[in-house]
């Protein structure tokens, strides 16, 4: 279906429908596929397995060695060709941990990243279209399994596949989120109904939309309340966090990861960021929806940056509402007070979401007494100051509202 925006809007925009671009109403922009029933075969296998066992591993202070000598040496780029989609991204998720765990599981991170996990990493993630670390997708989103399969995906039926140390604060911080992704389908299944209205100009069927979208928020919001419930602020910064920083202006890498063994590289370190909720494509959608945008300031460039870091279909879904949205326009000329509330309400909803994220930033990092150069609490896992760049986000989402 083809959205025509109006004349001197700029060019027409396609939306396709929401499985396109990865997407679905009940799971969000989670996966579709039961990621706990994946199974790798041959040398990939043993990765799967010997990732699985990251729990037992990390504790005895000497991850690397073990990964080194215990990771197959015979995966091939066209061991990776061969994988199906689902597979590769299951691939994807046991290399990264691995590589996390490799760098930052003992006291001083390495300068590079030997060939037996660099190389098979980085053709996952030529495969993938992702970065070679660990992503929030390899996190989240393609990381959990449900107890009853025909149950829903919350709370009280989902497991984390593949955790670092394991236990109930690692698994209660990655579960929270993927509940939040998957209540998110709700609001993003309005996305195609609400920019048609605006296109045909019907104030009524548009706020129709953004009432309900606002509404859709509420129960993300009281899933994201629920993280202190089993995930507690020094455990997740003391045996959660560590594990998932990047190299990209972090301080203890302050150079960068040398991937050795791949070519391209030709052994210069390379930079990449950790991975952070703001990787997740659910409130970037909501702003290109709505027309938040963002100051062209460092803080714009590193947003533009993290969009390489989703999956691509995801890229696509964001990239295409961006485009074809007129939602914002037409509120603005509409001149219809129901309208202006309505559009106000989906905006104070991510507004507030940003700002329970500023919140538990605070609670459960910015507040936390220990520093080390590689988990510093002023530094967001991104590589960022992440308070300052949070309360920014906030804020430039409140400064979109239609004052009357």
């Amino acid at each position: 279906m083809t959205i025509q925006t109006p004349i001197g809007s700029g060019a027409p925009a396609t939306l396709k429908p929401l499985d396109h671009y990865d997407i679905s109403p009940e799971r969000g922009f989670l996966c579709k596929f039961d990621a706990s029933a994946v199974r790798l075969s041959g040398s990939l296998g043993e990765a799967q397995s010997l990732a699985r066992r990251l729990p037992h591993l990390l504790p005895t202070g000497r991850v690397r060695a073990l990964l080194e000598t215990r990771l197959p040496d015979d995966v091939t780029e066209a061991t990776i060709a061969a994988l199906s989609d689902e597979q590769a991204r299951i691939a994807m998720v046991a290399y990264t941990f691995m590589v996390q765990a490799y760098v930052w599981g003992e006291d001083a991170p390495p300068a590079a990243l030997p060939p037996v996990l660099a190389r098979p990493t980085v053709w996952l993630s030529d495969r993938t279209g992702q970065p070679p670390l660990l992503p929030y997708s390899g996190y989240v989103l393609d990381n959990w399994g449900r107890f009853d399969p025909d149950g829903p995906v919350d709370l009280s039926n989902t497991w984390m596949i593949q955790p670092f140390l394991g236990g109930a604060d690692e698994a209660w911080f990655v579960l929270v989120h993927v509940a939040i992704e998957a209540l998110a389908g709700r609001a993003l299944a309005r996305f195609d109904a609400a920019m048609r209205a605006a296109v045909q100009e019907n104030a009524d069927a548009l706020r129709t939309q953004l009432e309900a979208m606002a509404a859709d928020w509420t129960p993300l919001a009281d899933v994201f309340d629920r993280m202190p419930e089993r995930c507690d602020p020094y455990i997740y910064f003391e045996r959660v966090r560590p594990y998932i920083h990047g190299w990209a202006d972090n301080p203890a890498l302050p150079g960068g990861l040398v991937y050795a063994g791949v070519t391209r590289w030709a052994g210069a370190p390379q930079a990449f960021r950790g991975q952070t909720g703001s990787q997740s494509s659910i409130v970037p959608a909501m702003d290109a929806l709505l027309g938040v945008g963002h100051a062209a300031d460092p803080l714009k460039a590193y947003l533009d940056e993290l969009h390489i870091y989703r999956p691509p279909a995801h890229r696509t879904f964001i990239d295409h509402v961006r485009q074809g949205s007129t939602v914002r326009r037409f509120v603005e000329t509409a001149d219809h007070a129901g309208l202006d509330a309505a559009y106000n309400g989906a905006i104070q909803a991510v507004a507030d979401f940003r700002s329970r994220h500023l919140e538990y930033a605070a609670r459960y990092i910015a507040t936390q007494g220990k520093r080390s150069a590689g988990n510093d609490p002023s530094v967001g896992t991104g590589g960022t100051p992440f308070m300052k760049y949070l309360k920014k986000h906030r804020d430039e989402t409140q400064a979109r509202l239609i004052r009357a």
